[in-house]
């Protein structure tokens, strides 16, 4: 099985595949009181677009990512994914919706222990119904373009972190979704595996025509981006001049 981005005829590929617009995000303390994340952030992400988000600790980048990716609904705000808004839709639609629409990889691998680098990326596939030959073959296709043909096989205490990691990036892109949000992915890796994942995420949104947003604090990788955005005091701005604040 081959891994083949959309064609560029495609009107979808021309579609942005994730719109934010006026984006607030406010939680209520014990206190009762508000503690405002975001405050009307605006974002608009197309296929092969790769871009980082940095700001300092505590200014709400892993917040802006779960609303961005449908893993929580914004206090006010519009988000929608491939087309569709995400505000319209019930708890079960939009939970399908983000299933099909967006890959997710965090700091943390979160590969089930007991079940191969294969079985790991299957599980997606079959958890959606897809026949288990199918759900193989596309775990393999992956797989082997992560650079884990070996690997197959090998539950993740088998593997290094560089390879838990790429795993888990297969895993993220088993639906085929047209969005890849990460966070801190390359956290926990030393200088040399991180620099891998790095490079690995720049090829795959150009590769497959992804939509990438990554929240970092490394250098290295927000350099790959195509536009570097600063998160301060809830808001997004272009940071792609000084990299300062990374």
């Amino acid at each position: 099985m081959t891994i083949s981005p959309p064609s560029v005829l495609d009107p979808a590929v021309a579609t942005p595949m994730l719109e934010a617009s006026g984006v607030v995000k406010v939680f209520h303390g014990g206190d009762g009181g508000e503690v405002r994340v975001l405050e009307g952030v605006d974002l608009s992400v197309a296929r092969g677009e790769m871009i980082a988000i940095i700001g300092a600790s505590g200014a709400g980048k892993s917040t802006l990512l779960h609303v961005l990716g449908a893993l929580e609904r914004p206090t006010s705000g519009d988000v929608r994914l491939n087309g569709e808004r995400a505000a319209a839709l019930d708890d079960e639609a939009l939970a399908e919706l983000r299933n099909r629409s967006v890959g997710f990889v965090f700091q943390f691998h979160h590969l089930l222990k007991e079940f191969s680098a294969l079985e790991n990326v299957m599980m997606p596939l079959r958890i959606a119904g897809r026949p288990t030959a199918v759900a193989r073959d596309r775990a393999r296709a992956l797989l082997v373009r992560v650079g884990l043909e070996k690997r197959l096989s090998h539950r993740p205490s088998e593997m290094s972190g560089g390879e838990q990691q790429r795993t888990a990036v297969a895993r993220a892109l088993a639906m085929q979704p047209p969005l890849l949000l990460a966070d801190e992915p390359s956290g926990n890796l030393d200088h040399h595996n991180a620099e891998a994942l790095h490079d690995l995420f720049a090829e795959l949104a150009r590769e497959m025509a992804l939509g990438l947003v990554v929240v970092t604090h490394n250098r290295s990788l927000a350099a790959r981006a195509g536009r570097v955005l600063l998160l301060a005091d809830g808001r997004l701005g272009d940071n792609s001049g000084t990299m300062g604040a990374v």
